[in-house]
């Protein structure tokens, strides 16, 4: 059992309490201050043996008053944490920009780390952190859960299982029409904008699904409702086997495109949303007996026509399993010797270069040549 205390108790750090206090891991979102009631669906692991809530920490009344109305311990300091033999973890769920003080500080106080993304404002802020991870042997644990998603487990199936043959091309979306979040995260100097709130995300999870490295990034920075941060990107990276991905955030859409969209030789799969609803439609054979003309427009497009049942199927997208309280239970085995990190620090630290990279192409308006010893 490891005792883990939360610095920051948030729209995050407050469903890391009523998580890891439930034993469940599900109850995310159990009245934490400016959240609605609710929680994620049921897993199969119960964290209770695992993890136990020592306390948080946070300089806001209304959640300090939330916390003790639920029995929590509350520090008064975070020193007072970093004080405590019994704190085996420290969850750091506070603004980007205090993230590379409040780790280095636990680990030199003799605790563990597991970090609410992104883990740093920047690259070289994240090797400081590694390098006192080295030095003290205590774990720093990136907190990248979204690679626990439904729709990324099928989309990360369908690519690896060969559903599609030969994917040539991959594309994610995340798309919202309520701006920028009204805090911290609007502001560049807290470490705001969607590239470092979702990109992190996004780009962590497509490092995963393709084993390759990224040869070239472009990337465009939009700033639709906020001219100090960005609102919303669309990136374009290119591997070194050719395949090439699109991923976009965006705070401004009232309509939305497919979360995800993958083209393949021989298929195309579409995820519709958070929901998984969406199709494979795979190849049985280049050529089609059914293939006519079709009016497109003002003009007749054969090339263009829709394919007939003679030559394709249309299935399911596949089932998978997955367990959202995984990232807990790796936290545990990998603090004990039992297991390697599934999300190192040196996989964030190749994310935050690329997120660099992204950010240059967007400042040059060019494609910017991503160094093959920086990328995954």
């Amino acid at each position: 059992m490891k005792n883990i205390a939360i610095l920051g108790c948030g729209g995050m750090g407050g469903g890391h309490a009523a998580a890891i206090a439930s034993g469940t891991g599900n109850a995310i979102w159990a009245g934490v201050p400016g959240q609605k009631e609710g929680k994620l669906q049921p897993t199969d692991t119960d964290i209770g043996p695992l993890l136990s809530l020592a306390g948080i920490c946070d300089i806001d009344p209304a959640r300090v008053a939330w916390a003790r109305e639920r029995g929590y311990r509350v520090y008064d300091t975070y020193q007072d944490i970093l004080d405590d033999p019994a704190v085996d973890i420290v969850l750091i769920a506070t603004p980007n920009h205090l993230h590379k003080e409040e780790a280095i500080s636990a680990m030199r106080s003799g605790k563990h780390v597991l970090c609410e993304k992104p883990v740093m404002m920047d690259s070289h802020e994240l090797e400081e952190v590694l390098a006192v991870s080295a030095e003290t042997g205590k774990v720093f644990y990136p907190r990248q859960n979204r690679r626990w998603d439904k729709d990324y487990i099928i989309a990360k199936k369908i690519f690896e299982d060969g559903t599609l043959g030969k994917v040539f091309n991959i594309e994610c979306r995340v798309q919202g029409s309520r701006g920028i979040p009204g805090d911290w995260r609007a502001k560049k100097e807290f470490g705001g904008g969607m590239m470092l709130d979702w990109g992190v995300h996004l780009l962590d999870r497509l490092l995963v699904m393709v084993p390759e490295k990224v040869t070239r990034v472009f990337c465009d920075l939009t700033h639709v409702l906020n001219d100090e941060v960005d609102d919303g990107f669309k990136m374009h990276l290119t591997f070194e086997s050719g395949l090439t991905a699109v991923l976009e955030v965006g705070t401004c859409h009232f309509s939305t495109l497919p979360l995800w969209f993958l083209a393949g030789s021989q298929g195309t799969a579409v995820i519709d949303n958070w929901d998984c609803t969406g199709r494979v439609t795979r190849l049985h054979s280049w050529e089609d007996k059914d293939a006519r003309p079709i009016l497109a427009g003002a003009g007749l497009t054969k090339t263009m026509a829709p394919r007939g049942d003679s030559s394709v199927e249309t299935l399911p997208l596949p089932e998978v399993n997955f367990d959202n309280n995984e990232l807990y239970v790796n936290l545990v085995d990998a603090i004990d010797g039992k297991a390697p990190q599934i999300v190192t620090g040196e996989h964030a630290l190749r994310v935050m270069r690329l997120m660099e990279a992204a950010v240059r192409s967007a400042g040059t308006h060019a494609v910017v040549e991503f160094e093959p010893s920086l990328s995954v």
